[in-house]
């Protein structure tokens, strides 16, 4: 697993084989990454559900403010954090615990960009978050939330539009975007 583009482009993720993790695949972070890259420049990033950092780091590489790091398997903070040290990067910020504390620490945080990948057996994960994120004004304007799934999604918020659907094998990925 690589970082696909930007000041990192080429460096290898370490984290690829975390039991229980599913990291994203090149050919979907790609396609991921060229539609939110006019939100990526000078973002505050939260990768919830992280497992490898796989989306928080090409989103570090792509010139984000601050990647916050979120991810309740220690083994996964601590490849993490190693990645962090061997990237030498200064702008990332990890948090070991489940995703329903980190959001309550979070609280006062706004987001520009939410990247949500949690694990398929319970897709109520987003359903949670998104409403979280939204109750609690964490989402900035114009900021967006990109999902990654396995099956039918709450697909209809108040406050969020669908910028794009698109359907990779056997995943889903939509991208939200927060409306004005």
């Amino acid at each position: 697993m690589r970082i696909i583009s930007g000041k990192l482009k080429g460096r290898n993720i370490k984290g690829y084989d975390i039991e229980g993790t599913r990291p994203t695949m090149d050919r979907v972070k790609e396609s991921i990454f060229s539609s939110i890259q006019n939100y990526i420049g000078d973002a505050v990033v939260l990768d919830l559900f992280s497992g490898s950092g796989n989306l928080g780091f090409e989103a570090i590489s792509n010139y984000s403010n601050t990647c916050y790091f979120v991810d309740k398997n220690k083994e996964c903070i601590k490849l993490i954090e190693e990645n962090i040290n061997n990237f030498n990067i200064d702008n990332a910020k990890t948090l070991n615990m489940d995703y329903k504390e980190a959001l309550s620490k979070l609280t006062a945080t706004k987001f520009d960009v939410v990247f949500l990948d949690p694990p398929y057996k319970n897709s109520d994960y987003i359903d949670y978050t998104i409403s979280y994120l939204l109750d609690n004004n964490m989402i900035s304007e114009n900021g967006i939330i990109v999902c990654e799934f396995d099956r039918d999604i709450k697909k209809e918020y108040n406050e969020l539009s669908i910028l794009k659907e698109k359907k990779y094998g056997d995943k889903f990925v939509i991208i939200f975007k927060k409306n004005k």
